[in-house]
């Protein structure tokens, strides 16, 4: 198996570069503008070349009895997001039929893993199953959203996926992560500062609905709490959702591009991408240990996940000392 993770990692890796010489050719261009953090043009798409190693590897796990029918099934369904996603990437498409197209998968990913019927606050166990899945649902879209909006840095996004990747498989054993955790691995070179190629949203999408799926199944199989699975992401998440609340409070057009996500302000106040990413690592790691007090010690993981918000905002006033908002 382990040549085969290698081998998943080589194609990534090539695909990469073949990708970025047809992005170059077709002149799939991100340009620099007022509210980018590059500053020179650079092919984007890039995340094709983890979605076709992901889609043929989870494929001939399910073939060879490696992955449970559901989750694959679940998994599988994120092609349809990775088309969408290229389209959009290619054409621009208007918000409307790539809404449609998540809310399709969304919902077809949380039928296969089984919906959202039950969740253990510590204090009371909350069984409203019609309640529970209209918040999975929104959860879901949001993950595929939120990824593309996080995707604004060298290395970034990537480098989080790895990172919550590799925690699964601490957490789960499960083998084929390992798929997706090398074709990470085999882009990163291309994307790191500087950036040769940019995932795109065919890679920043499909990411975020792999990993917000397989936390859902995971406490679906008892494996990982949902709550244990949001500490794991929230540095991510927690970023997305509080520039686009204080966005929408100061008035400003929220479905305007922008650079007033946490990790684009502290590049802003003279930071490398390269630094900031390595940065965004160490607060990571900080939360997987969180995790592991949470389990060792029989801490309720919910007030746990209280404490990681906390934590957060004190890094985001911060942030904020350094670069106004």
């Amino acid at each position: 198996m382990i040549l085969y993770f290698f081998l998943a990692g080589l194609i990534s890796y090539f695909l990469t570069y073949f990708t970025r010489k047809i992005a170059i050719k077709k002149a799939m261009i991100d340009l620099p503008n007022e509210r980018s953090s590059h500053t020179v043009p650079t092919p984007r798409g890039g995340g094709i070349a983890i979605a076709l190693t992901w889609f043929i590897s989870i494929t001939l796990m399910y073939y060879f009895h490696q992955i449970e029918g559901s989750l694959y099934l679940a998994l599988i369904s994120g092609l349809l997001l990775s088309i969408i996603s290229l389209v959009d990437d290619i054409y621009t498409l208007k918000n409307k039929p790539r809404l449609l197209v998540q809310a399709i998968v969304a919902g077809l990913g949380l039928y296969f893993v089984g919906g959202f019927n039950e969740v253990d606050l510590g204090f009371v166990v909350f069984t409203n199953a019609y309640v529970l899945n209209i918040l999975a649902f929104i959860t879901i879209v949001w993950f595929i959203n939120l990824f593309n909006f996080i995707d604004g840095i060298d290395g970034y996004a990537s480098s989080e996926s790895i990172f919550v990747i590799a925690s699964l498989y601490f957490f789960t054993g499960e083998s084929f992560l390992l798929f997706l955790l090398m074709a990470l691995v085999g882009f990163l070179p291309w994307n790191w500062d500087k950036a040769k190629i940019f995932m795109g949203d065919v890679g920043s999408t499909l990411l975020g609905y792999t990993i917000v799926i397989l936390l859902f199944y995971y406490h679906h199989t008892l494996q990982l709490t949902i709550f244990e699975g949001l500490i794991l992401t929230s540095l991510f998440w927690f970023d997305a959702t509080y520039t686009l609340i204080r966005r929408f409070i100061n008035k400003e057009n929220v479905g305007q591009a922008h650079r007033k996500h946490a990790f684009q302000r502290i590049v802003q106040s003279g930071f490398s991408h390269q630094k900031t990413v390595l940065y965004g690592m160490s607060v990571n790691l900080i939360l997987f240990f969180m995790i592991l007090y949470t389990r060792f010690l029989h801490v309720v993981d919910f007030v746990v996940l209280l404490i990681s918000i906390l934590l957060l905002f004190l890094l985001m006033f911060f942030v904020n000392k350094k670069k106004a908002f």
